[in-house]
């Protein structure tokens, strides 16, 4: 955790963004009274609130609603920005057709083929090759329908917004990310774990920190010195080194503390309602 004083940047948050699983919501899936509490009250003080999620969009928007938000909603890492008032979308970034074929043959090899759910998710919906424990627990998490195809090639006449591969295995995602960002680097594809056993793939210019950076600066005219971010992933890295308050929740992996400017204690402890006391109501 970086150590510079942030007391003398509170009075210049005007845009609070938060991430949704193990940030404003835990296990409940829910989120909870007093965070609602807390972001209500920043609202109240004129801050801006905005949801950036590895989610998809129509799986995101009833906590987006929930807060209270009146912006654009990040959705996908960033891949898909869009207003849910107007519907308007703001960006719609896309894996290459021949990249997703790429990374479909690499998941279809022996050593990973059996432990892999595959998961393509185009124009907003959720296609699977097939429907196994691991799909069906994320689309019930995600209130969504996962659509069964058998040959995820035969989804691609559009591109991806996304590529995620889940297993309970930490060891194959964690072996699957370092044999991949051998063979793509950054300019080829972003490459990502939101949770310990989601590998995440979207296209190179998709972050957390440039969603978060085009909102702020193209949509609200605002500066890094006004933005306040929480997080609590590998995912969150990006937006939370943009922002000048970049808060990492209490449960968040060292790596992610390491880069963080404050750690707040954990979603089960309603780790966001600390920090929006600690940063902006105080």
């Amino acid at each position: 955790m970086q150590e510079e004083n942030t007391s003398t940047l509170t009075n210049e948050i005007k845009l609070l963004v938060v991430d949704i699983d193990g940030t404003i919501a835990g296990h409940s899936n829910r989120v909870s009274e007093k965070v609602k509490k807390a972001i209500a009250q920043a609202q109240a003080k004129g801050v801006q609130v905005a949801v950036a999620t590895g989610r998809m969009y129509r799986s995101a928007l009833r906590f987006h609603q929930e807060i209270g938000s009146t912006l654009p909603l990040i959705a996908y890492q960033g891949a898909w920005i869009q207003h849910p008032t107007t519907n308007k979308i703001h960006r719609h970034l896309t894996v290459k057709r021949e990249t997703a074929l790429q990374l479909l043959d690499y998941f279809e090899q022996p050593e990973f083929k059996d432990v892999l759910s595959v998961h393509f998710y185009i124009n907003d919906e959720l296609y699977v090759r097939e429907l196994t424990r691991e799909s069906k627990i994320y689309a019930k998490r995600s209130n969504i329908n996962a659509i069964p195809v058998g040959d995820l090639r035969q989804t691609l006449d559009n591109e991806p917004t996304k590529v995620l591969a889940l297993c309970d295995d930490v060891d194959v995602i964690n072996r699957l990310l370092g044999n991949l960002r051998r063979q793509y680097t950054p300019a080829e594809l972003y490459l990502t774990t939101s949770v310990a056993t989601f590998f995440e793939a979207t296209n190179p210019f998709v972050n957390k920190g440039t969603a978060v950076r085009y909102l702020a600066e193209e949509v609200l005219e605002l500066q890094p010195s006004n933005i306040m971010t929480i997080g609590d992933n590998f995912n969150d890295v990006e937006m939370l080194q943009y922002a000048a308050i970049g808060v990492a929740m209490g449960d968040a992996p060292d790596g992610v503390k390491a880069i963080a400017k404050w750690v707040a204690p954990s979603v089960e402890q309603n780790g966001v309602a600390v920090a929006i006391e600690k940063f902006i109501l105080s």
